[in-house]
C-alpha cells in the first residue's frame, strides 16, 4: 500500500509590505492600546496589522515608524544594522566643548558603553510646534538645542547620555530614523513611506 502524496498548499497571498511615518505626539504611548492613564496609538491610527518598528518614549516626541512586515520591523530596529537615528534635544545648561565631546566619543551608562553619536549645538528647529503641555522652565536656567543621531535604541538612551554629560533634556523629538523624516507631519497625523 502506497502513502498518499502531500497536496501542494495553497499560496497564502503576502500582502504588500506598507510602512508608515506618524508623528507621535507627547503623552501618547507606543503601542496600540491605551494603558488607562496615556492614550495609545489607536486614537491616531486605525491600522490594523501594523506594529511600531522601535518605540518612542511617552515623554518623547516625533517620528515613529509602523510596518506590517517584520523583516523591515527588525531592519530598522536591530542595533546591529545601525540604523542612524536623529533627535532634536533641547537640554537644561549650556553644552560645553567637553560634554559634546563626551557625546561624540560615547559614555559608558549603567548597561555600558554607548556608540559614538553625531551632535551638534544647533538653534531651535524653525519647524517646531507648541508643546502640549507647554514645557515648565525654571527662571535663569540656560538651555540649548543639540541635535544628535545615534545608530542604538536602548531603553531612555538619548535622555540617559545627555544627563550623563550633565545636561538634563527637557524635550526630545526624534527628527529622522534612517533617511524618513518628519518632514510635513504635524503631530498626531502620519503618511505612507516608500518601503
Amino acid at each position: 500500500m502506497s502513502r498518499p502524496r502531500p497536496r501542494a498548499k495553497a499560496a497564502i497571498p503576502r500582502s504588500e509590505t506598507r510602512l508608515i511615518a506618524f508623528n507621535k505626539p507627547m503623552d501618547v504611548l507606543s503601542q496600540f492600546t491605551d494603558d488607562g492613564h496615556w492614550p495609545g496609538l489607536k486614537r491616531y491610527l486605525d491600522m490594523p496589522g501594523l506594529y511600531p518598528a522601535g518605540r518612542l518614549d511617552r515623554d518623547s516626541e516625533g517620528l515613529l515608524l509602523l510596518t506590517n512586515d517584520g523583516i523591515l520591523q527588525a531592519r530598522l530596529t536591530d542595533p546591529k544594522s545601525a540604523t542612524p537615528k536623529s533627535y532634536f534635544v533641547l537640554v537644561e545648561g549650556m553644552p560645553t566643548a567637553e560634554a559634546l565631546e563626551a557625546l561624540r566619543f560615547g559614555v559608558t551608562l549603567k548597561d555600558g558603553p554607548t556608540r559614538p553619536a553625531k551632535v551638534a549645538e544647533v538653534a531651535a528647529p524653525a519647524w517646531l510646534w507648541p508643546r502640549d503641555p507647554p514645557v515648565r522652565f525654571r527662571l535663569n536656567v540656560p538651555e540649548a538645542w543639540l541635535k544628535l543621531t545615534i545608530t542604538e535604541g536602548r531603553n531612555r538612551q538619548v535622555r540617559r547620555m545627555c544627563a550623563h554629560v550633565g545636561l538634563p533634556v527637557l524635550r526630545l523629538i526624534r527628527w529622522s530614523v534612517g533617511d524618513h523624516t518628519l518632514e510635513g507631519l504635524s503631530p498626531g497625523t502620519w503618511k505612507a513611506l516608500q518601503p
